[in-house]
């Protein structure tokens, strides 16, 4: 079990910062794209509420969340120093909670889903994007849409899709995250889709090459 991060040092999560953008720079340049494409959003999962200020002073604008509660604890306390997206699995009954503070739900994967959210979309800040999250590797047990239910999912929103979120077998190489970050960008380009949210702390300068525009990363910022 993961234990949750206290005593971060605010100077050396902007290092951390520094040297992941960098990466990922040099990762977008390699495939000839703009580095200004993608983001860098900063996964709090394992962060405490009261750490979150160090981010903010380190540089970090962008965060997510994996537990709705813990969104909207955090954003209510903290909301005014980020912007906040939801990064995890979404349960329909907590939708509520996050509407009102997220700019970017990363992981609509059900029609549960998109049915709520039709309900509950007067809660929404201006401006909502969703994407939807594909098990592109078709693992069993674990969140996403497969492939081939991806077109009748997008039909069922009741605000357009920006794009597709996915998370690769894990893996010991971050190589082997590149055939599914590919296959996931060929969904995402199949259907005129912008945000490719894909690669974390272990893989994502192989996610900006195929294509990533939002890297999740946790650990690499806070170690």
């Amino acid at each position: 079990m993961v234990e949750l991060v206290h005593g971060l040092e605010v100077e050396r999560v902007r290092a951390n910062l520094a040297r992941v953008r960098a990466e990922v720079d040099e990762a977008a340049r390699r495939t000839g794209r703009d580095p200004a494409e993608i983001e860098i959003l900063a996964a709090t999962k394992y962060l405490p509420a009261v750490e979150l200020p160090a981010l903010a002073r380190a540089g970090i604008a962008l965060v997510g969340e994996n537990r709705a509660q813990d969104l909207h604890a955090k954003a209510s306390r903290y909301g005014e120093l980020f912007q906040w997206d939801f990064i995890g699995a979404l349960q329909s009954r907590r939708l509520r909670q996050i509407l009102p503070h997220v700019r970017i739900i990363h992981s609509i994967a059900t029609p549960s889903a998109m049915a709520e959210l039709a309900r509950r979309l007067e809660l929404a800040r201006p401006g909502l994007e969703i994407l939807v999250e594909v098990n592109v590797a078709r693992e069993e047990g674990k969140s996403g849409v497969l492939p081939e239910e991806l077109d009748r999912l997008i039909e069922l929103a009741p605000i357009p899709v920006s794009g597709l979120m996915g998370m690769p077998p894990l893996a010991g190489d971050p190589q082997e995250s590149r055939p599914w970050f590919a296959a996931l960008g060929e969904l995402a380009r199949a259907r005129g889709l912008q945000r490719l949210s894909m690669g974390t702390s272990q893989d994502y300068a192989v996610a900006v090459e195929e294509g990533a525009t939002i890297v999740r990363i946790g650990t690499t910022l806070y170690a």
